[in-house]
């Protein structure tokens, strides 16, 4: 799998601890919900800022959301340099 895939797995499961559906999030963060879902499916790269705007909307630091990314990607020995 690649790493967006994994984003979205992480992104959709943030979401769902927050209570928000794909609609609330995309409201609060500014974003559109067919890009939330298309980063929830693995089919779209966010952005450093759609990070930001996600991970201020979900509660989180941006850099505690990569960090689970990294250990996500660690735990299923996703090697990141190709």
């Amino acid at each position: 799998m690649e790493i967006k895939v994994y984003f979205g797995i992480l992104l959709k499961r943030k979401r769902k601890e927050k209570g928000l559906s794909q609609q609330r999030l995309a409201d609060k963060s500014g974003l559109d919900r067919t890009f939330i879902s298309l980063m929830e499916r693995g089919l779209k790269t966010p952005s450093l800022t759609t990070i930001f705007k996600l991970s201020s909307t979900l509660e989180i630091e941006a850099s505690t959301l990569i960090q689970e990314l990294e250990r996500d990607l660690s735990a299923n020995n996703v090697n990141i340099v190709d």
